[in-house]
């Protein structure tokens, strides 16, 4: 359907079958390639009228819907009035009794699709991930000339009723001060502003950055505009202050990976709940709840939805974040607790010295993970200690005391600020009282406490690795940045191949023999195959099939690096070269090391940043439940104190030590991944007969919360 509900009431050209090749190369593609507009003639019950017929006159009974509360309401109150609609059609003559027999149930499932992440039941919506990538990609840029000139920026960013955008924006960017319209600031808050804008500043800062959310009002409901913000800077400080609208530079742009997976995931997933449909069945809506997908009762997330307006409008300011989800919840917790520096009056005391440092290889996010760990520990009053080089560095003594303002502008940065190296070493260091990051360098750490005492204190670790191969967690930090340089190259590699008849890519990911990389940068990118060590394959699947149309002009196939012994890159590449002459002709790109550099992604700042903060708020915690007063340091029991490493698994961070069991040492692997999953959704797109149904049903956030508190209180 083109144009949306407009081309659903006009019919005609709007209305066309769609067919494989149709859709074909749509992927990198930014908007929406069929179009989209509001509609005022489906608001009224005779552009309903129309539709129905236009739909019926097709043998349509069957509608995935994607656009956000106010399309959804509109899909169930057309399917809610169909029945009467055909009734009204077939006394008119426009239709037979036949036709409304055969089309007597209209089903219709839902997909949310807004940048502003304002649907409730949805951990994300479609576009919101890419609408940061625009917006992190301008502030980045903006960084470098204010920190030049000495400028405080002052940018507006959309979310009239939703400040998701400026919060998260705020937190990968490390802004100064953040505006959002579901928590108002507090009467007084301009002074408080500009003092901190000043302390910054006093402490060596050359830059401030002010995010403002469109909507962005004061406790009375006065809007708070960004040339406001910028006239109250210059007033009361004197900086040279610059206001940036991006606008609908935030709408548009290629799709960020994520975006790409996502709506891969949630059309299939539509498609799957209108096949299993009954006439009975009440209208769903597919959401994200964790790694999974989801279908919720349509309108049940629509009222919870206009919930949060009314708990604005009825200046319920801390029900609307509660009723916005836990993880906006968490994103504002956490920001709170960075972006505020407490005096050192305020600040609790603490004796406790606590050790930061990063092990194996780079991933963009560290730096930002760093930051945070820094900022929490000093905030909970331990004296923080960063570490250079790994274990390397550790066991040389390259450790020194990092303050707050050290940190400062690390959110951004890629690769690792402190250093790192994969090298193992056997350690003997009795003055750092708690570690963070690496899987095997905790395991020998812990193994050692039976010789070493001082390696009885709380440790924890982060995964990050852009294999994703840590065990017990879904996510490492730095994977999706890397995925996303995949699909970027990737691309660019499809437009080089558009002046061809038939070429075949062979692209080499990093993963070692965990195959994420290349499996989900085929998903997002449109490969037609992706081998990885995980799924055995021989000779017959690297048969390029014939059953292409002729004007498919490229075919990519992501090969991880240690897929098999004997089919590696070279002989694949060599293969087809040889088999294919006259046919197509082939390239190989080895992609190599510019998956683990760049800026990381907006989700790898974010994630890194709230993952580190909890990981900090919990040795915080086993600091002070094992110490024995009276004593000049850390004295613990053995058996009380573990070294825990910090996951997430369905959107919960867990703290888990039990992990060797779970864990493949010699290909350095997890037992089990949940991305494999996705492989038969990934063939299934290219065009391979096989199965695939991963599909759950959900709950709402808020209903599980409430009941748990339920609980908690019989």
């Amino acid at each position: 359907l083109c144009q949306g509900y407009q081309g659903m009431v006009d019919g005609g050209d709007n209305i066309k079958e769609a067919s494989w090749e149709s859709v074909s190369s749509m992927l990198q593609v930014g908007g929406t390639v069929i179009g989209s507009a509001r509609c005022k003639d489906f608001r009224t019950h005779e552009g309903r009228l129309r539709a129905a017929l236009n739909l019926v006159q097709r043998g349509i009974t069957n509608l995935c819907v994607i656009g956000g509360d106010g399309s959804l309401t509109g899909a169930n109150l057309f399917r809610e009035e169909w029945s009467g609609l055909l009734d009204e059609l077939v006394q008119s003559g426009e239709i037979s009794e036949e036709a409304s027999q055969i089309h007597s149930a209209l089903h219709i499932v839902g997909m949310v699709g807004s940048i502003d992440n304002d649907f409730c039941g949805t951990d994300m919506t479609i576009g919101t991930d890419s609408a940061l990538h625009r917006i992190i990609e301008v502030v980045d840029a903006i960084m470098t000339t204010a920190q030049s000139h000495q400028r405080t920026f002052v940018l507006e960013v959309m979310g009239r009723h939703c400040g998701y955008l400026a919060l998260v924006s705020a937190l990968a960017c490390g802004a100064d001060w953040v505006l959002i319209p579901e928590m108002p600031p507090k009467d007084g808050w301009e002074e408080q502003m500009c003092n901190k804008l000043s302390e910054s500043r006093l402490r060596g800062s050359r830059l401030n950055i002010i995010i403002v959310a469109e909507g962005a009002t004061d406790r009375h409901g006065n809007p708070i505009s960004s040339n406001a913000v910028k006239d109250l800077v210059v007033r009361c400080l004197g900086f040279d202050t610059r206001v940036t609208i991006l606008g609908h530079v935030q709408r548009g742009g290629t799709p960020s990976a994520f975006d790409r997976i996502l709506a891969s995931r949630m059309g299939v997933e539509a498609v799957l709940a209108l096949l299993e449909a009954s006439p009975g069945t009440p209208a769903c809506v597919v959401s994200l709840c964790g790694n999974q997908a989801v279908r919720l009762p349509l309108m049940e997330c629509v009222q919870m939805t206009q919930e949060v307006q009314k708990a604005m409008d009825e200046k319920r300011f801390e029900d609307a974040v509660r009723l916005r989800g836990r993880s906006f919840e968490n994103n504002l917790n956490t920001y709170k607790l960075l972006s505020h520096r407490k005096i050192d009056s305020e600040l609790p005391h603490s004796s406790f010295n606590v050790a930061v440092l990063n092990v194996g290889a780079p991933a963009a996010g560290m730096n930002a993970a760093v930051r945070s760990a820094v900022r929490v520990g000093i905030t909970e009053g331990h004296t923080m200690f960063a570490v250079s080089d790994g274990f390397e560095g550790f066991c040389k003594g390259q450790i020194k005391e990092i303050k707050w303002g050290d940190v400062g502008g690390w959110t951004g940065q890629g690769g690792s600020l402190l250093g790192t190296k994969s090298v193992l070493h056997p350690i003997y260091r009795p003055n750092a009282f708690a570690l963070l990051q690496a899987f095997e360098s905790l395991l020998q750490l812990f193994d050692a406490r039976s010789r070493y005492e001082e390696f009885c204190v709380p440790m924890c670790m982060l995964p990050a690795t852009i294999s994703n191969n840590v065990s017990g967690t879904d996510l490492s930090i730095g994977a999706d940045t890397s995925l996303n340089a995949i699909v970027e190259t990737c691309d660019r590699i499809k437009q080089s191949a558009s002046g061809t008849k038939r070429r075949v890519f062979i692209i080499e990911t990093m993963g070692g023999y965990c195959g994420y990389l290349a499996t989900v940068g085929a998903l997002a990118a449109g490969a037609d195959a992706a081998y990885i060590y995980e799924e055995p394959f021989d000779i017959r699947d690297l048969q390029v099939r014939d059953t292409v149309p002729y004007y498919y002009i490229y075919f990519i196939r992501d090969l991880n690096e240690n897929c098999s012994e004997n089919y590696t890159t070279d002989f694949i590449y060599q293969l087809y070269s040889e088999e294919g002459k006259g046919v197509f002709d082939c390239r190989k790109n080895v992609l190599g090391h510019m998956q683990q550099g760049g800026a990381p992604s907006p989700f790898d700042r974010n994630f890194g940043t709230k993952i580190a903060a909890k990981a900090m708020q919990w040795i915080s915690k086993k600091l002070k439940e094992f110490y024995r007063t009276g004593k000049e340091k850390l004295d613990v029991v053995w058996d009380c104190v573990k070294s825990e490493l910090i996951f997430v698994r369905q959107k919960t961070y867990i703290f888990n030590t039990a992990l060797k069991d779970e864990t493949d040492f010699v290909h350095r692997i997890p037992k089990e991944q949940w991305w494999l999953r996705l492989r038969p959704l990934m063939k299934i797109l290219a065009k391979y007969k096989t199965s695939y149904d991963v599909s759950d049903s959900g709950q709402l956030e808020h209903i599980v919360r409430l009941r748990a508190k339920d609980i908690s209180a019989i």
